[in-house]
């Protein structure tokens, strides 16, 4: 069977911990879209891994698949799998024929290109994702089944790096070096064809995953980001390259919709409201500079900003950047809970919200004098709405790890009260709740496998 991993929000929601929770009983992980762009923290034995590619069942053993959704950086892959392999593991990861190749010249190009987007800028983490996915729509990208055929690659290298250089020189007057020549890139890029060659790691990605689900394997379908970053289902520009919700994941690895469908979908769920990157934020506390609107944000609730933010450790894993932090946004979950079809949740932090007297959650907004429980349908307008807020009871901090080993029980009565309160609202039953970052840290009432 499959089993869905979605962010329900603005990505960082812990997608990755609650992986590797359900691994025990994972064969395959399969990423199914995006690229090193997607950091996921993960702790297994006391070790602490950061994985920005590599699916994150491999520090647990399994079988990780980039899907064909996915842009690759060569690169990048094979120095997490050599980092791996020096920390004692021995990560089997498979790369999809279709799956589009990320060069340096897509990463010269994004970051020059988000700094002329000025205040439309996404906050991209200047790794060339979306400059890939642009030249994939554009059909003139390389997929990393082109890199096997040293023909193919050299002809598909001529037809694009002119365009590329031009635009490099032409509009930004830029010194195009070594990421716009074709015989560096044919060099480089052919002896990162060697390797996947030799360690047998292009796969046919839907014809390999259907094999492995026909022969009864337990597949776990692992998204990057968060709904609301969606291209076609996010706060528009403000958004990342491609599908993070769950119809990504058929697109994205090969597997029919029907055949993700019948499988779970778990919607993770970080307690409050976490960004990276510019654009509106109903329920924003405090401001941080550089990312938050300027007639955004709470100036007065920077205390309790700077307390989540401490409490949660809200920094980027991959930019290493302060994250903008809210209060719970409910019409965000529930645009998330209808266009992914959760079959269940995880809320995860809900330690970091521990101490405060009281804390509240964005029931509702209020637009033009009217109530809407949903996203509206462009970001200007939900940039306009009014947060309405309902108030609960804080609980103080615990023994963690004590909760963790006693179970559901031993939260504390507030802290349930709130967790009721998200489950009712969306409709759907609380799968696992988080409360620290270790998979003992997690308390388990449903197994989705």
């Amino acid at each position: 069977m499959t089993v869905t991993i979605v962010g329900s929000q603005l990505g960082d929601e812990g997608k990755g911990g609650i992986v590797d929770l359900y691994g025990g009983s994972v064969d395959i992980v399969v990423r199914y879209q995006g690229g090193d762009n997607a950091g996921h923290t993960v702790v297994h034995d006391g070790e602490t891994y950061k994985l920005s590619l590599v699916p994150s069942g491999a520090v647990r053993g399994k079988v990780g698949v980039l899907g064909n959704g996915c842009v690759v950086n060569p690169k990048t892959l094979f120095e997490e799998i050599d980092t791996l392999r020096e920390r004692g593991l021995e990560p089997d990861v498979r790369v999809a024929a279709r799956a589009h190749v990320i060069f340096p010249y897509h990463r010269v190009l994004d970051g020059i290109e988000e700094e002329a987007k000025e205040d439309l800028a996404a906050g991209t983490t200047g790794r060339g994702i979306g400059p890939t996915y642009e030249d994939k729509a554009g059909r003139r990208g390389i997929r990393v089944g082109d890199l096997l055929d040293s023909e193919v690659l050299r002809k598909r290298l001529e037809y694009v790096v002119p365009q590329k250089r031009a635009l490099a020189t032409e509009v930004y007057g830029l010194d195009p070096g070594e990421a716009f020549d074709i015989d560096h890139l044919y060099d480089t890029y052919h002896t990162f064809a060697q390797r996947l060659a030799a360690e047998n790691m292009v796969v046919n990605c839907g014809e390999f995953l259907s094999s492995q689900l026909d022969a009864d394997a337990n597949i776990m379908l692992e998204g990057a980001q968060g709904t609301s970053i969606d291209i076609d289902h996010g706060i528009y520009p403000y958004v990342t390259s491609s599908n993070t919700t769950a119809g990504g994941a058929a697109t994205g690895t090969g597997l029919g919709p029907s055949v993700v469908g019948r499988g779970e979908v778990v919607g993770i769920v970080k307690a409050y409201l976490s960004r990276v990157g510019t654009g509106p934020l109903p329920t924003e506390l405090g401001r941080v500079e550089g990312q938050t609107p300027a007639d955004g944000g709470n100036p007065k609730a920077d205390d309790i900003a700077t307390y989540i933010r401490d409490a949660g450790g809200e920094y980027g894993t991959v930019t290493g950047r302060p994250r903008r932090v809210g209060w719970l946004d409910m019409p965000m979950l529930r645009h998330a809970a209808r266009a992914n079809g959760f079959t269940g949740l995880a809320v995860n932090h809900l330690d970091a919200l521990a101490g405060l007297d009281e804390l509240k959650v964005g029931h509702a907004y209020e637009l033009d004098g009217e109530e809407l429980l949903s996203l509206p349908t462009t970001t200007e307008r939900w940039g306009e709405c009014e947060a309405i807020e309902r108030t609960f009871d804080g609980w103080s901090d615990t023994d963690w790890n004590a909760v963790a080993e006693e179970g559901y029980d031993a939260l504390p009565g507030a802290a349930q009260t709130y967790l009721n309160y998200i489950s009712e609202e969306l409709s759907t039953p609380i799968y696992a709740i988080g409360v620290g970052p270790g998979r003992d840290q997690t308390i388990v009432l449903e197994a989705p496998f």
